[in-house]
């Protein structure tokens, strides 16, 4: 049987290292997972309590809203009032998505189609660029190195934008940035935004790592741009700033005809998240204001951890100022080996899981990335055990 809508899909690189892993563990190996971007920080406790006092009452099993339910789409308007002084009409502008994920995907459903081309960055978080070929779009890649700085990148976009055909209808963007972790001002978001509206382009910004800005930065909503709504939408998640990722909660922001384009669509597709578990997260964006804080602390310390290791080791990458991982070039003396192949090597010798560039499509090949889901402790251990393996094959 031909399987037309997935038959393009590529093997999931990722698989292999994961795989390696698992036979590991269950041999009894210790293998510590820097690859997985799997927040290991506790939900809000006031989310889990309020969760557990919500599903336990009979009025909440019933179909809920794919929109999400009124007080949830109120406290995404207070979220983003608080956070970044920008008004959102809550009845237009806000639609509920069953996390970051879902809520991309049927966004480029809503956007694209057979015969439209769409902007997408490279390397880049996988469903940023399966998102709109699953849609039936065509990609065109925006060149994105991990020290590029803003000129580099608009002159990347320019020559996307002249080598496209037909013209592509949307840009993907993502800033902090996985996996590259490229952080960007306002100032560029305010440049992105004429650009878009320039060139007659919709922009999709996934703002996944909206609270994880260290040393200061703090990374800014494309919506502050002012008339930035004309042009663009931009994906919250509660996912890395609440730490919530298995409650798959997340929304979409911003133009309110993509947003009712994106409900309507919904409402022949769910019934949007367990209604228990929107209540909970209204209580956490309500309550737990300052939760976001602590989460950042956290990856900042583990970030620290992370690149002072290696740097001992020898192995020096620029310190991430945003995101929850760090992107290192394979090391001079091993980078003949290709991203696969040095993570494998890392997962056998080093007992030291981490993603391998090359699934984070084209550019990606030539680095690895690190996640910072473990702590200080067990990320020592990580680099001790990648001296020892590095050592070995010197």
């Amino acid at each position: 049987m031909e399987f037309r809508r997935i038959h393009a899909l590529p093997p999931y690189v990722f698989a292999q290292i994961d795989t390696l892993k698992v036979q590991l563990r269950r041999a009894g190996e210790d293998v510590i997972d820097l690859g997985f971007g799997n927040p290991d920080i506790p939900s809000p406790q006031v989310a889990v309590d309020k969760l557990g006092e919500a599903v336990r009452n009979p009025r909440n099993h019933r179909y809920s809203t794919s929109r999400g339910i009124p007080k949830l789409r109120l406290a995404v308007g207070d979220l983003y009032w608080r956070r970044f002084g920008v008004e959102v009409d809550i009845e237009t502008e806000v639609c509920s998505t069953i996390g970051a994920k879902e809520g991309f995907s049927h966004l480029m459903w809503v956007l694209v189609g057979p015969g439209d081309t769409a902007l997408v960055p490279s390397p880049s978080y996988p469903i940023h660029i399966w998102g709109p070929i699953l849609a039936g779009a065509g990609v065109h890649y925006v060149r994105l190195g991990p020290e590029q700085d803003h000129e580099g990148f608009f002159a990347n976009l320019r020559s996307a934008w002249e080598q496209a055909w037909p013209r592509p209808r949307v840009l993907v963007t993502s800033f902090p940035h996985n996996p590259t972790t490229m952080c960007v001002d306002l100032d560029f978001m305010t440049r992105l935004v004429g650009w878009a509206r320039d060139h007659g382009v919709f922009l999709v910004h996934d703002f996944a790592y909206a609270d994880l800005g260290f040393d200061g930065f703090d990374p800014p909503s494309v919506l502050q741009v002012p008339g930035a709504k004309d042009v663009a939408v931009e994906i919250y998640s509660l996912t890395k700033s609440f730490s919530m990722a298995g409650w798959r909660m997340g929304f979409v922001v911003g133009n309110a005809e993509v947003v009712a384009a994106l409900a309507r669509l919904k409402s022949y597709l769910d019934y949007g998240s367990f209604q228990p578990i929107q209540i909970a997260a209204t209580v956490a964006m309500n309550e737990a204001a300052e939760f976001p804080r602590q989460v950042n602390a956290v990856y900042r310390s583990r970030r620290d951890a992370l690149c002072d290791g290696l740097e001992r080791i020898g192995w020096r990458i620029e310190r991430p100022r945003g995101t929850m991982f760090a992107w290192a070039p394979i090391p001079e003396p091993y980078a003949e080996m290709g991203s696969v192949e040095f993570a494998t090597m890392l997962v056998q010798e080093a007992r030291v899981a981490v993603a391998p560039g090359a699934g984070f499509g084209p550019g990606g090949e030539g680095f690895v990335r690190f996640a910072l889901v473990e702590n200080e402790q067990r990320i020592g251990q990580a680099v001790r055990g990648m001296r020892r393996a590095l050592t070995k094959l010197g």
